[in-house]
């Protein structure tokens, strides 16, 4: 097999000719643009506004490359082309080889009857996205509706493109074109077209069977040397291969195996598989390890857990849109960034969320290697689409190839069939008043194309049939039903209700919650002049998309804080609070295990700098609910909360697979940083479990004090480590919180720096920010007593070394109490 890759410098123009620049395949058009100057970066200001007319243009992508002669010898020559967003005409020498109409399929055209030895000219037409849709929905017998945004792409769910580039409530929209990557393959004799791995576990400990089946196209009939190699175990042999496509199947027997596990409950070793058949080659690294997804009928309703090698697992997480809304920059650096830093927060899985896009391989690789477990969406979101025949033959395409691509991944949990697809058929006037209509396209597509890829496909792996749902052939919606399959639960942010919502539900999976905030100070200078720091500035407003955000922030702060002094003290404010919201909600998740089996919260990274739900900010800088996250996932969690009937419980969550003998400490300290009242106890965790340790009644802790008084610091002694939580019993604004002075030092060390701090009086979220330095903290956003030393170590990324000067001169701090007079 040979490949010739035809990524690179390409030319592109509009057909109008009203623009041209020199492009890079994988890339888009929006970004060869910005490169050559030609538009302003549409991540800033009002930008955004001044690039939509590019949507109503015609894209020509055009390069030449030289053919070796000797490649014309072969017996077949496939042009594969990834991510070619959409609608497309590609010519070869002038001469039409192909149309294409989605993103999301690799297209394999054969092109060796219009290939010739030496100079050889492509050309790729690219319709107008916007052009393309509005014909689609010309040509339909009635509307398909979908979400609006605030500014956005008409009838985007007509095409297989990213849904998101249409406009989203966190999102610009960019009806970028462009390519995703592009090559020549030539094979002669045959070629591997695609491999599924199937493993049979015996007992704990034992030897792994694992059956490789390689789909082969074979050019003529002939016999063909094979061999299949699985680490060290190797099989080789000969298979006669018919004309047309043929199965090459080998068994490898794996005598001592090391399993993968996901993050936190184990290693991640990956099994290199090499499989050879002729002179073609398939690669794949293989994770040994049994998953099932328990989804049955109990007391409590409809579970939903996820079971890696016989160990249930609480799945905590987040959900995950693209790395950028310019598709030139998703990079395997920025993914990588993400998804340590998702790691490093204790995560063990990624729903990947269907109004995006299927990601790339070198994703994927990074969940094998991080033990992530992805949640996979079929790109289907918020919206209802087409069930005409066309567009169900050219879903299928989709879906058929990339379950084949991703179905042997040691990360890939589950298939889901679209984000609120089904709950979406009761959002639209069309859809109310003609349900029937909307519910059998639904099914067709869901059902039919989706559902049915996998079940052919990859078996093995549970078709989930939508987010949220209540389980396979339930067609109820599940946003307010926490008794069955996955939950959206988005009443305390687009209801309005107090973060004690929260506590009155029972999901058997969360799989969306989530909270706004916005970016750092930082984070807006990207895109913000000074002049425009002001929340409700024309800046600010445009990079907040969804339409109530800025009042939900404000309404909530009333309601749990004293309002914030100063513009940066209102960024750093909304920060906290956004913790305070996903901190309750997971902390009670955990609380309910096993009733609830996942805390999956919206959502992990941003595609543009905006004020969203995410964790990282655009960029990869960690805002304060992922440093919360990283303690509210922690393997052993401490919590207190304040029962219905007045007690105050002490829990704990031991997600390890170990009993542990603990040592706890409850205190109740006063706001002077006085101890009120502590208490000593030891306890057993149990493995894998979540247990009410004890209960207080509130005299017994804070004797005559006021709940406002004082707080409560509940630490966990286990497993070599100490951790710690706390509890308010009453709004932060009706704390008379002290005003404490806290002492910094700053020294260098290995990697980065280290900051020590000490308090007089207890301090809340204090926290560090070094500006736009890259690199984050161990922890922030933390809680300082008197009489502590604590040690918050920075680790600095990129190739640009900082200095301690520039880290000094950088590094802000502020706690709750500075937030106001």
């Amino acid at each position: 097999m040979k490949t010739l890759s035809l990524d690179g410098r390409w030319n592109l123009r509009s057909r109008s000719g009203a623009w041209s620049a020199p492009a890079r395949v994988p890339g888009d058009t929006h970004s060869a643009l910005l490169a050559a100057g030609k538009i302003p970066d549409p991540f800033q200001g009002l930008n955004e506004l001044a690039v939509q007319p590019l949507h109503q243009e015609d894209w020509i992508y055009e390069r030449t490359f030289t053919l070796p002669p000797s490649w014309l010898e072969e017996d077949s020559i496939l042009l594969e082309a990834d991510g070619l967003d959409t609608v497309a005409r590609i010519f070869l020498n002038g001469r039409p080889l192909a149309r294409t109409a989605n993103a999301f399929l690799r297209h394999q055209i054969e092109a060796k009857r219009l290939l010739r030895p030496g100079k050889n000219t492509l050309r790729v037409e690219i319709a107008s996205p916007e052009k393309a849709a509005r014909a689609e929905a010309a040509r339909l017998p009635y509307p398909v509706p979908h979400t609006s945004a605030p500014i956005q792409s008409p009838h985007r769910n007509l095409l297989r493109k990213p849904q998101c580039h249409g406009g989203w409530d966190w999102g610009p929209c960019l009806m970028v074109s462009g390519i995703g990557g592009m090559r020549l393959r030539a094979s002669t004799g045959a070629r591997i077209e695609g491999l599924r791995v199937t493993q049979r576990h015996g007992r704990a400990g034992g030897p792994v069977v694992v059956t490789v089946e390689a789909e082969v196209f074979a050019h003529r009939a002939h016999t063909a040397d094979v061999s299949f190699a699985l680490g060290t175990r190797k099989e080789t042999g000969r298979a006669v291969l018919k004309a047309g496509r043929n199965l090459v199947t080998r068994r490898l027997r794996v005598e001592k195996p090391r399993l993968w596990w996901p993050n936190g409950h184990g290693a991640q070793p990956l099994y290199p598989l090499v499989v050879r058949v002729g002179a073609d080659e398939a690669r794949e690294r293989i994770g040994l390890r049994t998953l099932r997804v328990e989804n049955r009928e109990d007391k409590n309703g409809l579970s939903l857990t996820f079971v890696v090698n016989g160990r249930p697992l609480f799945a905590k997480g987040a959900n995950w849109i693209p790395a950028d809304a310019l598709p030139q920059r998703e990079t395997r650096a920025a993914w990588e960034d993400c998804l340590s830093s998702a790691a490093e927060a204790h995560m063990n899985m990624i729903r990947v969320w269907g109004g995006g896009r299927y990601e790339d391989d070198a994703f994927y690789d990074l969940c094998d290697e991080k033990g992530l477990l992805v949640w996979q969406d079929f790109m289907f979101s918020c919206a209802t689409y087409p069930g005409t025949p066309a567009f169900l033959e050219n879903v299928r395409e989709e879906a058929r190839w990339q379950v084949r691509r991703l179905r042997n991944r040691a990360c890939l949990a589950l298939w889901c069939g679209n984000n609120e697809d089904l709950g979406a058929l009761t959002w639209y006037p069309e859809s109310r008043e003609n349900r029937d209509r909307y519910l059998v396209d639904y099914d067709r597509l869901n059902e039919g194309v989706l559902g049915a890829a996998v079940r052919e496909l990859d078996p093995e792996r549970l078709f989930w049939p939508s987010s949220p749902c209540g389980g396979p052939g339930d067609y109820s919606d599940c946003w307010h039903d926490d008794t069955r399959g996955d939950m959206h639960f988005w009443s305390v942010w687009h209801e309005g209700k107090p973060f004690e919502a929260y506590l009155d539900i029972r999901p058997r999976f969360c799989s969306e919650f989530g909270y706004q905030s916005f970016p750092s100070p930082s984070g807006i200078a990207a895109y913000a002049p000074r002049d425009q720091w002001n929340v409700t500035s024309p800046v600010m407003e445009h990079h907040q998309r969804n339409a109530a955000g800025n009042t939900r922030i404000t309404e909530n702060m009333t309601r749990y804080f004293r309002l914030p002094e100063g513009f940066e003290n209102f960024l750093y404010l909304s920060q906290v609070q956004q913790a305070l919201a996903i901190r309750t909600a997971v902390e009670h998740f955990r609380r309910l295990r096993p009733v609830c089996m996942g805390a999956l919260y919206w959502q992990l990274n941003d595609l543009w700098p905006v004020a969203s739900w995410s964790s990282l900010e655009y960029g990869g800088k960690w805002k304060l609910l992922h440093y919360a996250a990283k303690r509210f996932f922690a393997p052993v969690l401490p919590t207190a909360v304040a029962a219905a009937n007045g007690a105050i419980e002490i829990w704990a969550d031991n997600d390890t697979a170990e009993a542990l003998p603990a040592a706890v400490r409850v205190r109740a300290i006063g706001f002077s940083g006085k101890a009120l009242k502590t208490v000593r106890f030891r306890a057993r965790l149990k493995a894998g479990a979540s247990a009410r340790l004890r209960s207080f009644t509130r005299a017994a802790l804070l004797g005559t004090a006021a709940d406002e008084a004082a707080f409560l610091a509940v630490e966990i002694a286990a497993g070599g480590k100490t951790t710690r939580n706390e509890l308010f019993l009453a709004p932060y604004k009706r704390c008379a919180l002290e005003k404490p002075r806290i002492a910094l030092a700053v020294r260098a060390e290995k990697g980065g720096f280290a900051v020590s701090l000490k308090a007089d009086k207890p301090a809340f979220f204090v926290t560090l920010d070094p500006q736009a330095l890259p690199g984050h903290f161990d922890d922030n956003a933390i809680t300082l007593l008197p009489g502590e030393t604590r040690v918050l170590r920075f680790r600095t990324k990129g190739a640009k070394a900082v200095t301690l000067a520039a880290f000094r001169k950088a590094l802000t701090l502020r706690h709750l109490r500075d937030t106001y007079a």
